[in-house]
């Protein structure tokens, strides 16, 4: 099939690999000349792992092109993929549907045949609908569908979870997009179930899905922060809940708090739909307002933990592991590391960071307000505190006779529990972890 697919990001740019990959013919569009051109010479523009081999593979095959032109880029396109942001708005914190109107806006003059189109943006319930009415109007001989097609591609893992989804969600109207999709998959079919419901149904499923993680995460940090307390081990009580299958053992890992590209925006798109629609969303609204509160919490835990540092603050040094909002991804928007950094620049302190893939995109909110190392040892350099802030794996195996031997002070505080515990404290390190 020929499939068209606007916008080459977290969600438009593993999908397009990964509909290459199943046989497909697929042209990925972008205004970003720069990003297009990179990855015309199979240069990855965000970090997924199996990513750019993928690529570099259906490049070679001819099986997926890039291009800044949307009418070479939707000529012959069965399929027309949306897959543009859909950023906060910067007051009511609804989603931003500019890039969503532009793109349905630019496909009308070119629906000259059957074309079914498809949202992979997560967009508010009932965008469908605008969708559908701004090409009848533009466009009233078009002959097309618009369906919803929402993605669960988790960041780090979504080469894997594309070619193994849990499901495959498609909100349709109408029945002529059922073939086409189950012909777009269909190398998946036996690897997971289609469920087709109405297009509302499915532009809500993203949010409320999105939206229960979210309280999931959480949860569970309010349960660690109770252990704490308590002398319980957090693991043992996730073990304990997580083997109740109507629980699940999924996001049961205490930390800093949720970031990323999605649940934040997506909790606070819900809390505000609620409002349009007035619906009581409290547990979504509650946990917005506690997760922004637990970030502020680890900061101040920090800052507690210097206290008995006899030095200046500004003679202080934190090394800090970890920038991106979770581990195996490049990306820091709405990062819990970004935002408790934050709080700890309002003191005279020294930070020196590392992170395996989020430097660069880190460099781009922080500048210059902190020294960025070159690897996690070269960050603990005459360090009074590590704090990790990230679940990377490389943090499990780190040496830590050679971390005490650079820093000055002997401090860990874990907000991840990556490091080992009993052999940070045998070295001599004053160790704190979550919820244990």
């Amino acid at each position: 099939m020929k499939v068209a697919i606007i916008g080459t990001g977290y969600v438009g740019l593993p999908t397009g690999v990964g509909l290459a990959e199943l046989g497909h013919d697929v042209v990925c569009i972008d205004r970003d000349k720069t990003k297009i051109d990179d990855l015309k010479n199979g240069k990855v523009t965000l970090f997924e792992d199996g990513l750019e081999n993928l690529l570099k593979k259906n490049l070679k095959e001819k099986k997926i092109k890039f291009t800044t032109s949307m009418p070479k880029g939707l000529y012959n396109a069965e399929i027309i993929i949306i897959a543009v942001g859909t950023p906060p708005h910067p007051v009511t914190k609804e989603a931003d549907m500019k890039y969503i109107h532009a793109a349905a806006t630019e496909i009308i003059p070119f629906l000259d045949k059957y074309t079914l189109i498809a949202t992979k943006s997560t967009v508010p319930v009932g965008t469908g609908d605008d969708i559908e009415s701004l090409i009848k109007n533009r466009n009233p001989k078009a002959f097309f569908d618009v369906i919803s097609l929402p993605e669960f591609l988790r960041e780090g893992f979504a080469v894997q979870d594309f070619f193994n989804p849990d499901r495959i969600i498609v909100g349709t109207n109408s029945n002529r997009p059922i073939n086409v999709i189950e012909k777009l998959y269909a190398p998946l079919k036996y690897k997971t179930n289609f469920v087709f419901v109405s297009r509302r149904s499915a532009e809500t499923i993203k949010y409320a899905a999105n939206a229960f993680l979210a309280i999931k995460i959480h949860y569970i940090n309010e349960i660690a922060d109770f252990c704490e307390k308590a002398n319980a081990n957090i693991y043992e009580v996730a073990k304990g809940i997580g083997s109740d299958k109507r629980i699940g053992d999924k996001f049961l890992n205490p930390g800093p708090g949720y970031g990323g590209s999605c649940f934040p925006k997506d909790t606070m798109a819900m809390a505000f739909m609620g409002k349009m629609n007035e619906v009581d969303l409290s547990l979504i609204e509650t946990t917005i307002k506690n997760n922004h509160a637990r970030k502020i919490k680890m900061a101040e835990k920090i800052i507690d933990f210097l206290k008995d540092i006899k030095k200046r603050e500004d003679e202080i040094k934190i090394a800090v592991w970890g920038l991106t909002f979770k581990g195996n991804t490049d990306d820091c928007r709405e990062s819990p590391s970004m935002e408790i950094i934050d709080i700890l620049l309002k003191h005279p302190y020294s930070i020196s960071a590392y992170d395996p893939q989020g430097m660069e995109n880190a460099k781009k909110i922080l500048v210059d307000k902190i020294k960025f190392a070159k690897d996690e040892y070269d960050a603990t350099k005459n360090a009074d505190i590590l704090v990790v802030l990230t679940d990377w794996g490389n943090f499990e195996k780190i040496d830590l006779k050679k971390v005490k031997k650079l820093m000055s002070n002997y401090k860990i505080l874990d907000l991840r529990n990556m490091i080992n515990r009993n052999e940070a404290i045998n070295l001599g390190f004053s160790y704190v972890g979550i919820g244990r």
